[in-house]
C-alpha cells in the first residue's frame, strides 16, 4: 500500500514542484540555524581529482552547479532534440505563439532588472536571472489548479518552457563564459568529432557518447566556457533510433528523469536556496539587486508573456490556445514568474561573492512566491474549461510533464 502511493506520488505533476519546495524550505532552515557553519563550510570544502599534474579541484558547491548540473542539461538537451525531431517544435506553425510568448518572456524581465540596477554596475551582470521559468513548480501550481485549465494551456506552457530553456542555454554560451583557454577548447573539438562520426555512422550504443560527454566536460569545463554545456551538447549525439527501431534518447530520457528531478535538482536547491535572513532588513528586500530580480520575475513576465500573446493574437498571427480566455492565459503568464532553479542557477553565475548571492536567493525567492500565488488565484477565479478535460497524468509521460525544471 505504502509503496503504490509512493509510486503514486513520484507519478503526479505536482511530485517534482514538492521535492524542489520541500529542498528550499530545508535549505533555508539550516542556513538560520545552528547547523549553518556545517552547511558553509560542507559546501566550501575543496574536492580535488587530480592525475600527475594536471586535474580539476573545485568546492562542493561547484561540482553541483558545473558537474551535477550537466547531467540536469544533459536531460533538457535529451528533451530538446526529442522536440525537434518528433515532438511540440517539429511543426513550425505550433511554435509561434509560446515561442514568442517565450521571447517577450525573457526580454521584459532583463528590461524591469536593468531600469531598476541602472545606477548600480556592479549588479549589471545579474540581468538574465530572472529571465528563466522553473517548470517543475509552474507545472505543479497549474496541476493543483486541476481541469479549470484546458488542456491547449498545458501544452502552451510546457513549449514555452522548451523554448524558454533553449535561451537560457544560449544566455549562459554567449554571456556568462569565463575567460577563455583556447588549447583546451581546441582539445574539446577531439571528442566532439568522434562523438559526430559515431553518430553519423549509426553506432547505436549510448555508452561510448556518454564516455566521450564527460572528456568534453572536463575540457569545456579547462576551457573558461561553462561546462553544463557540455551536457547539452552529448544530449544532441545521441542517436534516435538504433538498428532494431528502439530508441536509445528515449530510454535514456526516461531512465534519467527520476534521478534529475528528485535527486539532482533537490540537490541544487538544498546547495544553493540557503538565504541567511539574519540581519536582514527591509531596506535589503528593496534594494535594487533582489527587487529587481522580484519584479523581473513578477511583472517582467506578465508584460512579456502575455503582452507577446496578447499582440500576436490581435494582430491575427496566431490563434489563442483553444478554450482558453484572456485570464487563463494571464494565469500562466503569472506561472512563467516562478524562477527558480534557473535563476538561481544563473544566479550563481553572475555572482561569487555571499553578500550577493544571498540577495539573489531574497529576489528570487520572493518573486517565484508571488509569482505562483498570483498565477493560482487568477486561475482558480478563472471561468471553468470549455475544451476537453485537462490532459489526466497518465497522458503526459515523466519527462514531459517536468521540462527542464527551471
Amino acid at each position: 500500500m505504502l509503496l503504490r502511493k509512493l509510486e503514486q506520488f513520484f507519478d503526479s505533476e505536482i511530485s517534482g514542484g514538492i521535492v524542489l519546495m520541500v529542498a528550499a524550505v530545508a535549505a533555508m532552515f539550516v542556513a538560520n540555524s545552528s547547523l549553518y557553519p556545517y552547511y558553509d563550510g560542507a559546501l566550501s570544502s575543496y574536492f580535488t581529482v587530480q592525475l600527475g599534474d594536471t586535474g580539476l579541484s573545485k568546492p562542493l558547491i561547484l561540482w553541483i552547479n558545473d558537474g551535477l548540473m550537466a547531467v540536469f542539461f544533459l536531460l533538457v538537451g535529451l528533451e530538446l532534440k526529442h522536440e525537434l525531431m518528433e515532438g511540440k517544435l517539429k511543426n513550425p506553425r505550433d511554435v509561434v505563439l509560446p515561442g514568442m510568448a517565450a521571447v517577450g518572456g525573457m526580454i521584459m524581465p532583463a528590461v524591469v532588472y536593468f531600469a531598476l540596477n541602472i545606477s548600480s554596475p556592479e549588479t549589471h551582470s545579474g540581468w538574465a536571472i530572472p529571465a528563466a521559468t522553473d517548470i517543475a513548480f509552474a507545472l505543479g501550481i497549474l496541476a493543483l489548479v486541476g481541469d479549470r485549465v484546458p488542456s491547449s494551456l498545458k501544452v502552451f506552457l510546457l513549449t514555452l518552457a522548451i523554448l524558454d530553456d533553449l535561451g537560457a542555454i544560449l544566455i549562459i554560451a554567449f554571456f556568462y563564459t569565463a575567460e577563455l583557454h583556447l588549447d583546451y577548447l581546441f582539445l574539446a573539438v577531439i571528442p566532439l568529432a568522434i562523438m559526430f562520426y559515431l553518430n553519423r555512422a549509426g553506432i547505436h550504443r549510448i555508452a561510448p557518447i556518454i564516455l566521450l560527454g564527460t572528456v568534453l566536460w572536463v575540457l569545456v569545463l579547462k576551457s573558461g566556457v561553462h561546462a553544463t554545456l557540455a551536457g547539452v551538447i552529448t544530449a544532441f549525439f545521441i542517436p534516435m533510433k538504433d538498428k532494431w527501431g528502439k530508441s536509445p534518447l528515449h530510454a535514456l530520457e526516461n531512465a534519467l528523469s527520476p534521478y534529475v528531478f528528485f535527486l539532482i535538482v533537490p540537490i541544487f536547491a538544498f546547495a544553493n536556496a540557503g538565504v541567511v535572513l539574519t540581519g536582514v532588513t527591509f531596506a535589503d528586500v528593496f534594494s535594487p539587486l533582489p527587487l529587481g530580480i522580484a519584479l523581473g520575475l513578477i511583472l517582467g513576465k506578465q508584460i512579456g508573456v502575455f503582452g507577446m500573446t496578447w499582440i500576436l493574437v490581435k494582430f491575427g498571427v496566431a490563434k489563442k490556445p483553444f478554450g482558453a480566455t484572456w485570464l487563463h492565459i494571464y494565469g500562466v503568464a503569472a506561472l512563467a514568474g516562478i524562477g527558480f532553479t534557473m535563476s538561481l542557477f544563473i544566479g550563481g553565475l553572475s555572482f561569487d561573492d555571499a553578500f550577493h548571492m544571498n540577495e539573489v536567493r531574497i529576489g528570487v525567492l520572493s518573486g517565484s512566491v508571488i509569482s505562483a500565488i498570483i498565477g493560482f488565484v487568477v486561475l482558480k477565479l478563472a471561468p471553468a474549461a470549455t475544451d476537453k478535460p485537462a490532459l489526466k497524468e497518465a497522458d503526459v509521460t515523466a519527462p514531459e510533464v517536468q521540462e527542464a525544471a527551471h
